[in-house]
Order: C-alpha cells, then structure tokens, then sequence
C-alpha cells in the first residue's frame, strides 16, 4: 500500500478519513506525493506540479469508479476521483486570484467543494464529473471570497451575489460606470440599476477602522469615525423623552383599566396580566357564562381601553 497523505482530509463522508483509509494501492497508476505536496499552503508551486502529475482519468475508469462509490461506498473510489481532479480545482482557483486572496487558500476551499461534489456524484446521470463539480467548486469559493475580502460582508442578497462576481469583469476600465454602462450592466445581470450603483461603491470602498489606530496624530488629515460618529442613543434629551412617554403611556393604561367594571377588569387581568393566563373555558366556569360570553367581553374590555390610549 503507498500512503497518499498523512494529514486527514474530511467533507468526503460524515466521518475523517485518516491516511490508512486513503491509501491506494500501487498497481492504480497513482504517483506517490510528498506530503507538502498535497497542502496548497506549504508550497503552492510544489503542489500544483504535484497534482499535474496525476493522471485524468478515463471516462471508463471514472464511471467504474462512481459506480462503486455510488452503490457501495467504497472510500479508495473516492479517494481517486478526488485525486485525479484537482488539477481542475487548481485552475478554477487560479482565476480568482484578483480578489487579492491567498491563492492556496483558494484551491483548499475548491478542493471542499470538489469532495462535496464527488459524494454527491450521481454516475446514472450520464455527465462527466468535472462538468458537475464545477458549480460545487465555484460555490466554495464564492463563499470564501464573499466571507474574507472584507470585514463587512459586502453581499448578502442573490442579485449582490450575482453583481460582485460579475461588476468586475463587465467593468472595462478603472473609471466609474457610466449611466449607459451601468443600464447595460443592469440588463445583462436582470438586476435593478440602483443595485449595480451601490456594488460599484462597495467595490471600491475599504474597511475602515472605527477607533483610530495606536499612535495616529489628528493632524495627518484624517480622523476615525469614532470623532466624528453620532451616537444618538447617548442623548439625555432623547432619554428623558422616552422615560416620559412611557410613564404617561402607563398612567393612561391605569386610569383605562380603572373605568372598566370589575368583571372586566377581572376577566382582562387573567388573561393578560399574569403568568399563568386563564383560559375562556376556565373563566366561562367561574362567571357562569358560555366562553364566547367571556370573549366578546374580553373584546369590549380592549376596545374601550384602546379607545382611550388613541384619544
């Protein structure tokens, strides 16, 4: 047996899957590889030569291999199928490099996807498995890019999505959109105009820190926003208002509960006014009355009282 990789690599099954589990056996045509060569992170050259050297698999071969992943659950088929493509996740990867991103930490969440991709992988479906693992492949990065490029997530919605993958690629210079690039931009993408608008100034903004850095003079001409900032929740004046609003919210509450009758005052006190409600049945029982008797009193009771907190 010629072990693949001593690290464990999850996401393929529910359980890690150490190195004796992902070991091939010689006669599989798979080359042996350092394991420095399979973490994208220890040496990105290394790796990438690393995985150009294992063979793609033939369309034969990679369906016998789904089959008894498929229908047995056989981990060494996983394993293959998971070796054999990443060469394609490196070169999706590849292509995310203006995001200003680790491009090994690119390839590792591509390589997550590829293994979500290959467990999912249906081989009666009659599609190639790299044509089906593209769109897992991508998703994983997507995420990953949308979760690190900045602090504050800069899409969250399925058209911001849409717009932050594709504002920088349909953008043909540095210069701002014009309003007749932008419409086009709109229409391509099926996005409102506005949206487009507000992605470009994500886009070009950065985060700033609120609190202003260790040993930062206010005289180079710039200040956090922490100066400048207002917190409004801090307002005396604000504080006494609402302190009054409520106060006189409750005296009016009181002297509405005091006009009603004690049976009313009664009936809406154990309905609203404890822990432990009473139910309609509960109070039917105690009065006498049918339980829609109790109801359209309950009602009466919460009209009037209304009736007075509006006027």
């Amino acid at each position: 047996m010629t072990e693949l990789m001593t690290t464990p690599m999850t996401t393929i099954f529910d359980e890690p899957l150490g190195a004796d589990d992902l070991a091939l056996e010689s006669g599989s045509g798979m080359p042996m590889l350092a394991v420095d060569q399979m973490v994208p992170g220890a040496n990105l050259a290394a790796y990438v030569q690393a995985v150009a050297r294992v063979p793609v698999l033939s369309p034969e071969r990679e369906h016998m291999l789904a089959e008894k992943l498929f229908y047995d659950g056989d981990v060494q088929a996983a394993r293959e199928l998971v070796m054999s493509h990443l060469r394609f996740v490196a070169h999706i990867a590849r292509s995310y490099r203006g995001y200003g991103l680790s491009e090994a930490d690119l390839i590792q969440e591509g390589n997550v996807g590829l293994m979500k991709a290959v467990k999912r992988f249906d081989p009666t479906k009659g599609v190639r498995l790299v044509s089906f693992a593209v769109h897992w492949i991508k998703a994983e990065i997507h995420e990953y890019i949308l979760r690190n490029w900045r602090i504050v997530k800069i899409a969250t919605t399925k058209a911001q999505r849409k717009l932050f993958f594709n504002l920088r690629s349909a953008k043909k210079s540095l210069a701002w959109l014009s309003a007749d690039e932008a419409q086009a931009v709109a229409n391509d993408l099926g996005v409102d105009v506005q949206e487009v608008h507000r992605m470009e100034g994500r886009l070009s903004s950065h985060d700033v820190a609120f609190d202003a850095p260790a040993g930062s003079d206010d005289d180079e001409g710039w200040q956090a926003p922490q100066y400048y900032l207002e917190d409004r929740s801090a307002d005396p004046a604000i504080d006494v208002e609402d302190s009054e609003w409520q106060a006189d919210s409750q005296a009016q509450l009181h002297a509405a509960i005091a006009d009603l009758d004690e049976r009313s005052r009664n009936i809406l006190a154990q309905r609203w006014l404890t822990d432990d409600k009473a139910t309609l049945h509960e109070l039917a029982a105690e009065y006498g009355v049918s339980a829609e008797r109790i109801r359209q009193l309950e009602q009466a009771a919460m009209k009037k009282i209304r009736q007075v907190l509006i006027a």
